[in-house]
């Protein structure tokens, strides 16, 4: 076990922290969704039509590219709705639920690549290079699991796993034989977790401690040419249940946070399920126009109460759209309510550990990049991110491979985006540089 300590990073301490490791019942939920675009890399064919009845484990979609790569059906039911926008582009496929509980039989003699495939749980890995569902043709250098995270408000993902630990060492011992490399796990040093079968590997430090690139970087970079896979530890205890049971559990544990929420807890759910039902009755009463994330409030997805929980998230966040349209002073004013990652308020004089209330406005639009070394210091990772940014935006591709493209994902960059003093889109400029240098190298 090996002890890692990053310096670099912040901690984002917002007001709506879950203060009891409790989980209680969410409302029924008449419907779910699978978004495709939460399977990054994915172009969807769909397999069932509306109006079809599909069962829990069903494949819903395959990938255009790849017929062995299937999106599956959470819950058992009929296919309500294939929403679809610009150029018949599927939105979402809406599921509405029947009740019966019937799921899928997989058969666990089978090659574990062909049975994660079929089950749908291939989808929740990711590959480096390009943050995307893994290429199938492809074996891994090694895997990364996380085991916690680091995020603002994030669930303890300990927590979530619950009592589907046991099956923890199981997943491993598959994830293994797809690899010639290593299977690493990064736990915190209060939260470690042993007989995983893993190489542990603990961080200290700030978030983003807790992403899978950062942990990678730290430990074993990705370099040209390489592929590694990435996920996190209740999905390799999903993949080990499967293997177990021959069913793919879809129950997830959701954590209901943020300024927005009356009391912040944590809620029994179905990934997929309504964002209505897990927050019906628990959003603070007042006249503030609430924003509901779904994830959380650095690389979630805004939605709608209407809106369903999106696949790669157990965390939804609530916050106030704008507490003050119109300030006194601006930028400028020397209240001490005023918040900064910086000493530039006199709110830094309260303390870093003082718990505050944020809104969704960002108090300015976009600058030309600044080379502070801003991005530096909320980044944990041997990369120049700021010249990174400037070589994606201006798609040298020389540059971008040689500062580091290989290495990262969106979600890298999403704290360096909160700091960032020229209000730039990091996590959208990535991912269409990383999209780009995919569809130009591959």
């Amino acid at each position: 076990m090996a002890l890692i300590k990053l310096r670099k990073g912040f901690d984002l301490n917002l007001q709506g922290k879950i203060t009891q490791n409790e989980a209680i019942g969410a409302q029924k939920s008449d419907s779910y969704a699978v978004v495709p675009d939460d399977f990054t890399g994915i172009i969807p064919r769909m397999e069932k039509k509306e109006g079809e009845t599909v069962i829990a484990g069903e494949p819903l979609y395959h990938d255009k590219n790849d017929e062995r790569i299937k999106v599956t059906s959470p819950v058992s039911g009929t296919v309500r709705q294939v929403v679809r926008g610009n150029r018949r582009k599927i939105m979402a496929v809406v599921i509405e639920d029947d009740g019966s509980g019937a799921s899928k039989d997989f058969d666990t003699r089978e090659n574990p690549k062909t049975l994660l495939l079929e089950s749908g749980l291939w989808t929740m890995l990711r590959q480096r290079p390009y943050d995307i569902v893994p290429n199938a043709e492809i074996r891994p250098r090694d895997i990364f699991i996380t085991a916690f995270d680091s995020a603002p408000l994030a669930p303890s993902l300990s927590f979530v796993m619950g009592e589907d630990q046991q099956y923890l060492k199981k997943g491993v011992e598959v994830l293994s034989t797809m690899t010639d490399g290593k299977v690493y796990l990064g736990c915190r040093a209060d939260d470690f977790i042993d007989d995983s079968g893993a190489e542990v590997n603990t961080f200290s430090g700030p978030h983003p401690a807790g992403n899978a690139g950062v942990q990678i970087a730290n430990v074993k970079p990705v370099n040209k040419g390489e592929v590694v896979w990435t996920l996190d530890v209740v999905t390799a205890a999903r993949i080990g249940k499967l293997f177990e049971t021959g069913k793919v559990d879809y129950s997830t544990i959701v954590a209901i946070t943020g300024p927005g929420i009356e009391t912040p807890c944590y809620v029994e759910a179905t990934m997929g399920c309504k964002l209505e039902s897990l927050l019906k009755d628990r959003l603070v009463t007042d006249d503030k126009p609430k924003r509901i994330i779904s994830g959380n409030v650095l690389t979630g997805v805004k939605e709608n109460i209407d809106g369903y929980l999106h696949a790669p998230y157990r965390h939804v966040t609530v916050i106030n759209e704008i507490n003050k349209k119109d300030e006194f002073m601006g930028w400028a004013s020397l209240s001490p309510k005023k918040y900064s990652i910086y000493r530039v308020f006199t709110s830094w004089l309260l303390g870093r550990h003082k718990e505050v209330n944020l809104d969704a406005k960002l108090n300015g639009g976009e600058r030309a990049i600044v080379l502070s070394g801003e991005y530096d210091r909320m980044l944990p990772m041997d990369i120049y991110a700021e010249f990174l940014i400037k070589a994606i935006i201006a798609f040298d591709i020389d540059k971008m491979e040689q500062l580091g493209i290989y290495e990262v994902a969106p979600e890298d960059f999403a704290l360096a985006e909160f700091a960032d003093t020229s209000k730039l889109e990091l996590q959208r400029i990535v991912r269409e540089g990383l999209d780009k240098m995919r569809a130009e190298m591959c």
